[in-house]
This record gives structure tokens, C-alpha cells and sequence, in this order.
């Protein structure tokens, strides 16, 4: 029985085209692991495949054969769509071959869908199998106007390297890629009205600080429960589904998930990030290709974000992005809390309460479009990063969450404030931004115009303070 597919409205319209093409298609889908590839393309085409077939993950069959146990279950699956007078192949060469001819046993000129879920794990080493690939797409399959080859995976960077970017026989060769992002705050909202769990737009705002916009991580709620009681279940109770996940999580994606979890672990510590030349100081990582590689995984992965700050034009600097890693290390690995009702018991203490400010700023971030469009400049180019200005002599320190540099010499100056009721500015926060305004100015040397924005969840209480704030985007703006 099908399922429906939520958002992903642009994704289905591409498909739509793919499937419809007159000419043959070699489409690359990747994304962040738990992201809801693989459900995207079962959904979409119904499970009406010419063949469809899930690589094995390395962490099933460690100590073994891994490319027999691979190629194994590529034969069981060609049998499963009908290739019966055949042997088990012993090679890739030979396995795509068998696949060439189950797929020319179809009849009619309609699009023969082929699916290849967890590429990555199926190049095993020195099987052989990206040069079998190869000559399969190059040697048969690309002249096959009736032929759409779906190839998905969640390891990323091999997608992005052996794949997309390849510089051997497969250059060139991917037709279409198609990128799965976490859902946006409106698909959670819709995601979690179909699953006919109740909860507003504070707590789902609160759901994505925990768990980011994961459609996996969102199946595991309940209705009936408070947002406190999913978050209980979720990661605090005895066998709770995500505690072991973060480990999990980078053992399935990267070949080197010692590295990969030392950088996410080491821009969790500060939230304003690190530049690369600290983070290669800081993991003892060599600052060369396997920074570079690493960085660069991570990166597409959704789990980091790279960003140039204002006052550092020609230095890239790195944060953590990614919700799920933010809220497992503060509250899993950091805690270590054997309280089963850990969220319930603390949702109103300091130490969530800080932390939701910051995680709020996360939110805001992966929803920079949404903010844009409240600012009605969702067309004009823009840079958008953090801003860390150090104390000197005469002037005390100051950190601005968000700025927003503008192609039309304006810069917002974002001010992000979590809040359960209207924001209020007093005399004294109203100095403070006075101060940050000046020192911004002074960076820029009076070269933009800066505008105050406030993001906040409820808006703007208006009051003889409030006049500094020349525009606020509020959570309505960021479920648009």
C-alpha cells in the first residue's frame, strides 16, 4: 500500500520529468542519511520497478567476504524480478551483465526504471565494481532512451567523488542530481498533521532543535504524548530508539568517522564555529586533502555549515549545523543522565532554556529563504553569517547571531530571541543595540546601511524601545 509523500514538491516535479524524458537518465540522489531518500523514489514510483536492489551495509557483514555477500544479494534480487536461468556471478562485470539482460527482457517502449539504493556500499575494496559500473552505464545502458537509472546514497561524500565528480569513464556521465534537504518547519508541520500528533508551532519549533527537520527521527513520535514525553521516549528512555544514533549515524556514512565525529564534536563547543586552520589545530587533523575530504563531507551532508565572516573576507569558517548532533552531545553525551523522564523533569530549567536560545539560532539559520522572503529580498544575492567582534581597550566584546550582507549596500543586523510571549526591549538592551549598530558601522566604515531585524517566535511588544527595530520576522514567517 503506498504511503503519501509529504512536501517535496519540487523533487516530485523533477522525477515526473525524468520519468517522462525521451532520452536515457543516470540520476544521482544523495543526502543525509535518514532523510527519506529511498522513500521519496519507492513512493513516487509505486514500487514499480524494473529492478530494485539495496546494497548491504558494511557494519551487517564486517570479518566476511564482503564483496561475495554483495553480489550474493545482488543474484537474489535479479531472481526476485524475474531472472531465473542464471548462476550467482562472480564479478561485477558479470552481475551487470545479468542486469542488462533482465532489463532487455522487458517489453514496450515505457521507461524501465532501474534503482540502486546504497551505491556506496556495494564498492566494496578491490572489488571492481566502479569499472564494472562504468562499462555497464558507457557500454550499453546510456543508449537507451527507455532506461531511467536511479542510483541512491547516503554516504555522501563517495556520491560526490566516485560519482557526480568522477574524472574517469563516469565524468559527465550523471544526467540529473538531486539533493534531499531535511524538511523545512512547514513540512514538519504537515509531516506531523498526518501522523495526527498535536502539537503547535512552539513545540514543533521545539521538536526541530532536538531532532532537525528528519523525517526518520520524526516517525518515532506518538500521538497522545506531550512534546516532552516524545523527547523522553525518543532519547532518554531505557532501549529509547536514538541514543545510540550519533554512533551510528557517522559508522554508516564515513570511512573515517573517528575524524569526521572529532570536528562535529569540537564545533559543538563554540557557536559561532571555528575557522579551518583551528580545527586542524584543535583535532590534530593534517590541514591537507583529509581536512579538505572531511570538511568537504560533512558539508554536503547537512551536518556543518561553511560561511565567510565580515571581517575575515578571505577565511572560511565552519559551524554545526545539524540539529540532531547539537542536541545529542549537549544532552545525551555531555549529560549522561539515567533519569528516564529527563525532558519532563528539566524542560523549565536553565540549562534547556539556554540551550533553546542557541538551538533557535540553528532554526533560523536553516531557514534563512523563509527569512529572506519576510524581508522581501528573497531575489537580491547575499552572504549570511555570525559575527564575533573581540573586546579592545575602550570597547567591550560583542556577538551579533545573524548578519545578512546584502548585494544592495544593506546589511541586517538579526537579533534571534527564543521566546514564549512577545519579545520586549528596555532601556538597556535598547543601549546594547545601539552599541552593536555603531561598532557594525565602524567595521564596515560607514560603507552599508544597517537595519535592525529582530527574529523572534510571537513578535515585537511595541513600547518606547521598540522604534530601533526596523523589521521582525516572527515563527509565522518561518513556517511560510
Amino acid at each position: 500500500m503506498s504511503q503519501i509523500i509529504i512536501g517535496r514538491k519540487k523533487e516530485k516535479a523533477e522525477l515526473q520529468h525524468l520519468k517522462e524524458s525521451k532520452s536515457p537518465e543516470l540520476v544521482a540522489v544523495y543526502g543525509r542519511r535518514r532523510v527519506g531518500k529511498t522513500f521519496l523514489i519507492r513512493e513516487f514510483f509505486q514500487n514499480h520497478f524494473t529492478f530494485y536492489h539495496t546494497g548491504v551495509s558494511p557494519l551487517e557483514i564486517k570479518g566476511k567476504q564482503l564483496t561475495k555477500r554483495q553480489l550474493e544479494e545482488f543474484y537474489i534480487s535479479l531472481r526476485e524480478y524475474g531472472l531465473e536461468d542464471a548462476t550467482c556471478p562472480a564479478s561485477w562485470p558479470e552481475a551487470f551483465r545479468l542486469l542488462r539482460q533482465l532489463i532487455e527482457k522487458q517489453d514496450g517502449e515505457n521507461k524501465k526504471v532501474v534503482f540502486l539504493d546504497e551505491l556506496p556500499w556495494m564498492d566494496t575494496p578491490r572489488s571492481g565494481f566502479v569499472t564494472a559500473f562504468e562499462h555497464f552505464w558507457n557500454g550499453w545502458a546510456s543508449s537507451r532512451s527507455d532506461l531511467l537509472l536511479i542510483v541512491c546514497g547516503s554516504a555522501t561524500s563517495w556520491m560526490e567523488d566516485t560519482l557526480m565528480n568522477n574524472k574517469g569513464g563516469l565524468y559527465g556521465r550523471v544526467t540529473y542530481r538531486l539533493k534531499l534537504a531535511p524538511f523545512s518547519l512547514r513540512e514538519c508541520e504537515e509531516f506531523l498533521k498526518y501522523k495526527k500528533i498535536e502539537l503547535d508551532r512552539y513545540d514543533i519549533v521545539q521538536s526541530y532543535m532536538a531532532v532537525g527537520g528528519i523525517p526518520y527521527y520524526l516517525n518515532y513520535f506518538r500521538p497522545g504524548l506531550s512534546l516532552a514525553q516524545n523527547i523522553d521516549r525518543l532519547f532518554f528512555e531505557q532501549n529509547a530508539p536514538l541514543r545510540d544514533e550519533f554512533d551510528r549515524l557517522f559508522a554508516s556514512l564515513f570511512g573515517n568517522p573517528d575524524d569526521s565525529k572529532a570536528i562535529v564534536k569540537l564545533l559543538a563547543s563554540r557557536r559561532y564555529g571555528f575557522s579551518r586552520s583551528e580545527i586542524a589545530k584543535k583535532t590534530n587533523i593534517t590541514s591537507g586533502g583529509t581536512l579538505t575530504k572531511t570538511l568537504t563531507a560533512l558539508a554536503v551532508s547537512d551536518f556543518i555549515t561553511p560561511f565567510v565572516p565580515l571581517d575575515k573576507k578571505k577565511e572560511k569558517y565552519y559551524k554545526l549545523t545539524d540539529n540532531f548532533c547539537l542536541f545529542y552531545l549537549n544532552f545525551i553525551e555531555k549529560k549522561g543522565t539515567n533519569d528516564e523522564a529527563f525532558w519532563q523533569h528539566s524542560v523549565l530549567s536553565p540549562t534547556i532554556t539556554s540551550w533553546q536560545g542557541f538551538a533557535f539560532e540553528e532554526v533560523c539559520f536553516a531557514h534563512s529563504q523563509q527569512i529572506k522572503a519576510a524581508l522581501g529580498i528573497a531575489g537580491i544575492q547575499t552572504n549570511i553569517s555570525s559575527l564575533v567582534i573581540a573586546k579592545e581597550e575602550d570597547q567591550p566584546g560583542m556577538q551579533i547571531d545573524m548578519l545578512i550582507e546584502r548585494a544592495d549596500r544593506v546589511i541586517n543586523l538579526c537579533e534571534i530571541k527564543y521566546c514564549h510571549q512577545e519579545f520586549v526591549i528596555d532601556k538597556n538592551y535598547e543601549e546594547k543595540l545601539r552599541h552593536r549598530v555603531e561598532r557594525l558601522r565602524e567595521l564596515t566604515k560607514n560603507k552599508r546601511n544597517i537595519h535592525l531585524t529582530l527574529i523572534t517566535t510571537f513578535g515585537l511588544h511595541y513600547n518606547e524601545y521598540s522604534g530601533r527595530i526596523q523589521k521582525t520576522v516572527t515563527l509565522e514567517d518561518l513556517f511560510a
